[in-house]
């Protein structure tokens, strides 16, 4: 661990944090700044470490983004303010996420508190879903002044987060530091509180709703043997792993484990089953090898860990022996058109059948809205559509995150939250001196 930090996970030591920034150009209009999503400002709180200005570093990371200490540890760095370093052009880009995660842990653990509380304005604003899109409303909204209320259907608020992302990726200590930040902002939260719909939440007083439950609907093949034990998806089983670890061990110990699909959740999965003692781990994925859209250093962890990847194939069906899964069946596929990355592109292979012989299998293949969700706003398709503002069609009623933009990264979801806050207040202003 190092010597000047309490969290193993944070990385980079003083020293460590120092050298790193002072690889950094200084750019003019800094490019990783325009790049990030959640307008967190890496440029700045890079020049701050670089010039041993930590307190503000955090106040920079912590005040810009209510979720700053969470992104250190999940943001995608390489698609957004890493992949737009122009250090790279000379031999890497600057560490963000590691310099994110040391100033982040400075300012906790020297007392920085980087958000606060606005002269109360006088009017109410509801958020539905204390996922990061509804967490970064509720924190710039009392910011404003407003008296915000947060509705969570679960028993503990931070969404995915806290059921779903494995403890290997986010330490639970980064996310909980962040959330108390913003409970104390005093923000009050109603936890295993589902809400009926926006429309009612401005009958009952408040002036404008937040709406950002998220996706809790896994989608499954439509395939036969799909309801036999032994047969999950991404999101019980992850949530298993969080909620009854030992149910989940007992899930896939000493079994092989069949994952469907290759994004960055379905690589959670294969972390998560390895971790709990899982025997061969498959991964199966319409998309070949050199298009899964996992994340590379993701990948490079499930290739250590041994996971095998059955890739550009899909799945026909599930072998079962008195309602159990003992094994599945697949075949190879091409795609019609060459860059469609999606089911109805993809052509079988005459006579490339296999069969794998597994005890367990998950699927990963993407989550959808749940029925209550869908009732929240009123929507003609899979997901809330909304403006530039993140306004719905209703007025007084906004929305992001997932629900908005499908399944997508922790920190874009952090800046429709924001960008939404500050539609609503600008909504809330209006004749107003």
């Amino acid at each position: 661990m190092p010597a000047n930090s309490t969290n193993p996970s944070v990385g980079l030591t003083m020293q460590q944090a120092i050298a790193e920034a002072q690889r950094c150009l200084l750019c003019h209009d800094a490019p990783c700044s325009s790049g990030c999503p959640g307008g967190t400002d890496p440029g700045k709180f890079i020049r701050q470490i670089r010039f041993y200005n930590f307190k503000g570093a955090a106040r920079t990371v912590l005040g810009n983004n209510p979720l700053g200490f969470t992104c250190g540890f999940v943001c995608p760095t390489d698609d957004t303010c890493g992949g737009a370093c122009l250090r790279a052009g000379l031999d890497q880009p600057i560490n963000i996420d590691g310099l994110q995660r040391f100033a982040a842990d400075y300012g906790r653990r020297h007392g920085v508190k980087a958000l606060g509380r606005g002269e109360p304005l006088g009017k109410k604003v509801a958020v539905v879903g204390a996922g990061p899109a509804g967490l970064a409303a509720a924190s710039v909204l009392a910011e404003y002044g407003y008296e915000v209320t947060l509705f969570e259907a679960r028993d503990e608020t931070g969404g995915m987060l806290r059921y779903c992302v494995p403890r290997s990726r986010l330490p639970l200590g980064a996310l909980d530091a962040d959330l108390a930040d913003i409970i104390d902002q005093g923000i009050e939260i109603r936890t295993d509180t589902k809400v009926d719909g926006a429309a009612k939440l401005i009958e009952e007083g408040f002036a404008a709703v937040f709406v950002a439950p998220g996706l809790w609907k896994a989608h499954s093949l439509p395939i036969e043997g799909m309801d036999a034990a032994g047969v999950t998806n991404a999101v019980d089983f992850l949530s298993l792993c969080h909620t009854d670890g030992q149910a989940a061990t007992d899930l896939v110990r000493g079994k092989n484990v069949a994952v469907i699909g290759g994004g960055s959740v379905a690589m959670d999965v294969t972390h998560s089953a390895r971790q709990l003692g899982a025997n061969r781990i498959y991964a199966i994925s319409l998309e070949g090898m050199n298009e899964l859209p996992a994340m590379e250093d993701e990948l490079a962890t499930a290739i250590v860990e041994g996971v095998f990847f059955v890739a550009q194939c899909e799945v026909t069906k599930v072998l079962t022996e008195d309602g159990q899964v003992v094994g599945l069946e697949g075949r190879e596929v091409e795609w019609k058109e060459p860059g469609v990355l999606l089911p109805h592109n993809a052509l079988p292979i005459e006579g490339t059948s296999f069969t794998l012989r597994v005890g367990v299998v998950v699927q990963a293949i993407g989550q959808g809205a749940t029925a209550t969700a869908g009732q929240i706003v009123a929507s003609t398709g899979r997901f809330i559509e909304v403006d530039d503002s993140m306004s719905t069609s209703q007025a007084g009623v906004y929305a992001g995150g997932d629900i908005v933009r499908g399944a997508g990264t922790v920190v874009a979801a952090v800046g429709d939250g924001k960008k939404a806050a500050q539609a609503i207040h600008n909504y809330l202003s209006q004749g107003v001196e």
